[in-house]
């Protein structure tokens, strides 16, 4: 959690940061990251951006479910 906010210059919400730090394994973690974007998502759609990218990290299942939820 601490390599992402150094190597990309971001700044993570912190109640995402609480939600990871008790995750009980990955997989947790994983659905944690999959609801955040998605939510994240719908937000952007509903503020009229047009286009969404992401940056799936070797992970496209996690983006497929995200997209799957949004389009």
């Amino acid at each position: 959690m601490n390599l992402i906010p150094h190597r990309f210059s971001v700044e993570l919400p912190d109640d995402l940061i609480m939600a990871v730090v008790k995750a009980k394994d990955n997989d947790a973690v994983k659905q944690i990251g999959i609801e955040w974007c998605t939510q994240q998502s719908k937000e952007l759609v509903a503020a009229g951006i047009p286009v969404l990218h992401y940056y799936s990290m070797g992970k496209a299942e996690n983006v497929k479910a995200i997209a799957k939820e949004i389009f």
